[in-house]
């Protein structure tokens, strides 16, 4: 009966121990880079080392929208609207189960640019209304500027 008990007790107490570990909550900078990235519209500003500039009124302009209440992510790679989830945390960004329309374009080369290096990427850093898309090793994959909203 005293062995039974014994066993009882540690079991408990490795249950109690196990249970106070202490969780990672996420820091000031990780929750504001988070809060700059989701609900705004992002355009393409440079692939890689490739300036790109698009005219206001093109249709389908490269950009990416963060829905954080869904974890959804669209937007257009110059030709097609893209769709899929994503999750971010701290400075790293994961896109899944990413979609496409299937237009036929004129020119394929900017679309194929922005697919390849979405593919890529692996981290994010948010500063004031530039957005940068790195690779594992922090390589520059994409950057975006805040799009302005209309007053």
């Amino acid at each position: 009966m005293l062995k039974k008990t014994l066993s009882v007790a540690l079991l408990g107490s490795a249950l109690l121990f196990a249970g106070c570990q202490t969780m990672s909550t996420p820091s000031t900078s990780e929750i504001n880079q988070l809060q700059q990235l989701q609900n705004r519209t992002w355009i393409v500003t440079q692939i890689g080392s490739q300036m790109i500039q698009t005219a206001p009124t093109a249709r389908n302009i490269p950009s990416l929208q963060f829905d954080e209440a869904t974890q959804r992510v669209s937007g257009a790679d110059g030709c097609n609207r893209l769709m899929g989830s994503y999750q971010a945390t701290g400075d790293t960004l994961v896109f899944s189960q990413m979609a496409s329309t299937k237009m036929a374009c004129i020119d394929n080369t900017l679309p194929n640019q922005f697919n390849t290096a979405l593919a890529n990427v692996t981290n994010y850093q948010v500063y004031n209304n530039t957005l940068k898309l790195l690779d594992r090793h922090g390589n520059l994959l994409i950057e975006f500027t805040r799009a302005k909203q209309p007053r």
